[in-house]
């Protein structure tokens, strides 16, 4: 069923694409509820959060139990330059993707030569850090208590103070979080990382650069993870460190798991469901976790490669168009 919906995709990807692009578009004035757009736009969020994840776990093939601790840098980060030092633009961003990034090549050169359950546990490790570091550290950080009245992102003059405003600036990030992710699997260095992932021993002896490609697969993620934190504070106007923590990773990866392992599609299916997924569930108060789990466990026994984890879009493509291609051929010798 997968396989053919896939193919159904890759058929009428133009015009879906089209159609996606106009409802995102036309969102904001459709829906007139505060508590849908909330939901809309953490959606979005987290779609980003999957995405850049996935460059981690599902492309190069490190699972990451940690990947908030890069949400909460990036969130601090953007926080701390915006109510005291004034800054509350583009650069917030910036700088939340720069640091975020820096601590992403700090947890990774060290542990370079750590693979499966041991980078897992150092990833755990390294978001139980962070969280400790964002509750003790008062004077930077102001502890449990968190930093409240962060000023509201301002882009060219513009303050982004309304839910419609604050869903455009998301599905920008997004849109762009996507592109760049995609231009790097998509790249020579896309190849290299995914070479790294399947042996990165016969990759090292083919002339890769493991450490390098290792390296770098992080610390685009942290970056990215690091702006969609530095998005999330300037809009909710309020963090504090129980929001960045080992449970929200676990979320995370499970996104990215149940949309399936190196499937961009996957991330945004994945996040899109998991998110929206509690909201609907909310009727069933008592049973809705039980629900939510029991749901998680047949998926994952039925496909526990995720639900497109195993498709290849590309190929799929490659293949329609051969088929295509073949199919026009033999009408032309017919004719002739």
């Amino acid at each position: 069923m997968i396989e053919k919906l896939s193919i159904q995709l890759v058929k009428h990807k133009l015009p879906l694409m089209i159609a996606v692009a106009v409802i995102a578009l036309a969102f904001p004035w459709i829906v007139t509820s505060r508590y849908v757009m909330r939901i809309a736009i953490l959606c979005l969020m987290y779609c980003m959060l999957a995405v850049s994840l996935n460059l981690m776990t599902g492309v190069l093939g490190q699972m990451s139990f940690g990947h908030a601790a890069f949400w909460g840098i990036g969130a601090y980060t953007s926080a701390i330059l915006a109510k005291n030092l004034g800054f509350n633009g583009i650069g917030c961003l910036l700088a939340a993707a720069v640091i975020a990034g820096l601590f992403g090549l700090i947890l990774s050169l060290p542990v370079m030569k750590l693979k499966g359950y041991y980078f897992t546990i150092v990833t755990m490790v390294f978001c139980q850090i962070i969280r400790v570091i964002e509750i003790n550290w008062m004077d930077l950080t102001n502890g449990p208590l968190g930093i409240m009245a962060i000023p509201r992102l301002d882009l060219f003059g513009f303050e982004v103070s309304s839910q419609r405003a604050s869903f455009y600036t998301i599905l920008v990030l997004v849109a762009l979080t996507t592109w760049i992710v995609h231009k790097v699997v998509h790249s020579r260095m896309g190849y290299a990382i995914q070479a790294v992932r399947d042996d990165d021993l016969a990759a090292g002896a083919m002339g890769i650069n493991v450490f390098k490609y290792k390296v770098s697969a992080i610390v685009i993620a942290s970056m990215l993870a690091g702006v969609a934190g530095g998005f999330y504070s300037l809009y909710s106007s309020y963090i504090d460190p129980s929001i960045f923590t080992n449970n929200a990773s676990n979320n995370m990866l499970v996104m990215v798991i149940f949309g399936g392992l190196g499937n961009m599609f996957g991330s945004f299916l994945g996040a899109t469901v998991l998110t929206v997924l509690p909201e609907v569930l909310r009727g069933f108060s008592e049973y809705r976790q039980l629900i939510y789990g029991a749901l998680l466990v047949v998926l994952m026994l039925v496909r526990p490669e995720g639900l497109f984890g195993s498709v290849n879009f590309k190929y799929i493509g490659q293949r329609l168009s051969l088929q295509k291609e073949a199919k026009t051929k033999k009408g032309g010798k017919r004719h002739a």
